[in-house]
């Protein structure tokens, strides 16, 4: 199951985030994409990062000040020769997107 923490995306780094992505709109709040989890930090996907392999996300902690980070995608697919790839970033904490069994997850949110 997903994490169920939002953030509001703060306009600044709205803006930031569209100049680093080939993206036309980054979306005003995000979900946290990694597996439940009370503690620690949160990250929300915003949009490719323009480099092949890499992504921008918002990273939270608490009410904590907000981040962007640039971030390597996660190369672990599942198992079989069309195993669908995580969606997550490289090194992410618990388990990848598609060995989520209770709800189907969507890379795109």
């Amino acid at each position: 199951m997903r994490c169920a923490r939002w953030r509001r995306v703060p306009l600044d780094l709205a803006r930031e985030a569209r100049e680093k992505s080939a993206a036309p709109y980054i979306d005003r709040a995000v979900q946290c994409q990694l597996s439940a989890h009370d503690e620690g930090e949160h990250f929300g996907l915003l949009a490719d990062a323009g480099a092949y392999g890499t992504a921008l996300w918002l990273r939270w902690h608490g009410t904590d000040e907000t981040q962007l980070v640039v971030l390597p995608d996660c190369p672990v697919a599942a198992p079989g020769s069309d195993g669908e790839g995580c969606c997550l970033f490289a090194n992410h904490a618990k388990q990848h997107t598609w060995e989520d069994d209770l709800e189907e997850v969507s890379c795109i949110s």
